[in-house]
């Protein structure tokens, strides 16, 4: 008979409906078995019980716009992080995911499927994982990393990461789509606009014609998959619509023309707030080119707007962090910026139950459901009342992914 553990007397968020409640949840092997208050719930004898008095018990939460591939976006990676140093760094990345309470991630490009597989064998500790492996840009485009004067081909910027795809027509696109669902990729990732970190091309441009696009997005649906887009723009993101593409990253100059269309369609906006406060504050001691740091402000005053916007549009806010580099370990800051305009539980709802919904993965997670996978974990505190704390991860006290503990630190608490 599976294992049963018994949460009890805990305040219960449950991201499906109801507001917090104190009460009782039951766990029976991989699955949340029952949840209500305690007069509700028959806990059987042999269960593990483990009170939570004083603290909220929440479903996992969720970063669809990670990147822990990246763990350098300045110079080469592979001379900062030579063979195995890379790997490490990596691994480090998705645990820490983990820990700080994620108990799914969507890499948004640069991390390559073998990581994901790590985790699945258990040689990595980590949360559930969708990857995106190399996106596929234009020349010129996003994805493009050569400077003005570089001459060549696209270099490798490190053996155990994915290269992007530079593809220009629909041939191209298809068969780079093709080669990134051959190498596992579980979407696929485009460059449908300008960005801050590209040096040869202007942030507030759209990249790639409908025609590109929308053989990505055939691919992809083909096998049961969809396509993601980077862009700002409006113009981008009505292309993006008209190829079927299911969610807007970043996004940042949505209009109220580009959101009714978001909103026909069923598309998901999934607002990054969170790293341009980061470049803002410290991308020039970091490294970055002024170039970028310039970019990056122009989008960050406009990030909140979007989001106002898309509310008014009725269009489906995720959430994702979009950190790298030295700016990892940053992704629960996200949920703060977002509840700023959408207030906490907005915040909270989108990175758990949007998310969940955004990935495919609704029926089994995303809220804590009687039937549902049990992905959930403990906070110290009431997040609704101050979702700074979900920034500290000593706060996130236990982590279940599955039914499997995969972080406990109450009894030190």
């Amino acid at each position: 008979m599976p294992a049963t553990t018994a949460f009890l007397d805990a305040s219960i968020l449950d991201c499906a409906g109801r507001d917090p409640y104190k009460g009782v949840l039951l766990v029976e092997g991989r699955r949340i078995k029952k949840l209500g208050s305690a007069s509700q719930v028959f806990i059987p004898r042999d269960a593990r019980k483990i009170d939570l008095a004083g603290k909220t018990l929440m479903p996992g939460l969720m970063d669809a716009h990670a990147h822990v591939g990246l763990v350098d976006y300045h110079g080469s990676m592979e001379a900062k992080y030579p063979g195995s140093t890379y790997a490490f760094t990596v691994a480090r990345n998705i645990a820490d995911y983990l820990d700080s309470g994620f108990t799914t991630i969507r890499d948004a490009g640069g991390c390559a499927w073998s990581f994901k597989e790590s985790v699945r064998r258990g040689l990595i500790r980590g949360p559930r994982m969708f990857i995106s492996n190399g996106f596929i840009s234009q020349t010129g485009g996003h994805g493009d990393s050569r400077p003005h004067h570089h001459l060549g081909p696209p270099q490798h910027d490190h053996p155990l990461a994915p290269p992007p795809f530079i593809a220009d027509g629909p041939d191209a696109v298809r068969r780079a789509a093709r080669e990134n669902l051959r190498q596992g990729a579980d979407q696929i990732k485009v460059m449908a606009g300008g960005g801050a970190a590209s040096p040869t091309d202007s942030l507030d441009v759209p990249q790639y014609t409908i025609d590109e696009l929308a053989a990505a997005v055939y691919e992809a649906k083909a096998v049961r998959k969809y396509v993601m887009a980077h862009v700002y723009v409006p113009q981008g993101i009505m292309n993006c619509a008209q190829a079927g593409v299911l969610s807007i990253e970043h996004g940042n100059f949505l209009d109220e023309e580009s959101a009714s269309m978001m909103k026909e369609r069923g598309m998901f906006l999934v607002p990054t707030l969170v790293i341009y406060d980061l470049i803002a504050k410290a991308g020039a001691k970091l490294g970055s080119p002024a170039a970028t740091v310039e970019k990056i402000k122009q989008v960050k005053v406009v990030g909140s707007q979007s989001i106002e916007v898309a509310i008014a549009a009725g269009v489906k806010i995720a959430s994702g962090s979009d950190v790298f580099g030295a700016y990892a370990g940053n992704h629960a800051a996200e949920l703060e910026l977002k509840a700023s305009v959408m207030g906490n539980m907005g915040a909270i709802m989108a990175s758990t139950r949007v998310n969940a919904e955004l990935f495919g993965i609704l029926n089994d997670t995303g809220a804590l459901e009687a039937g549902k996978l049990a992905d959930l974990i403990v906070v110290r505190g009431d997040p609704l009342a101050d979702i700074r704390i979900l920034q500290d991860s000593s706060r996130v006290q236990l982590v279940m992914l599955e039914g499997n503990i995969a972080k406990d630190t109450l009894e030190s608490s």
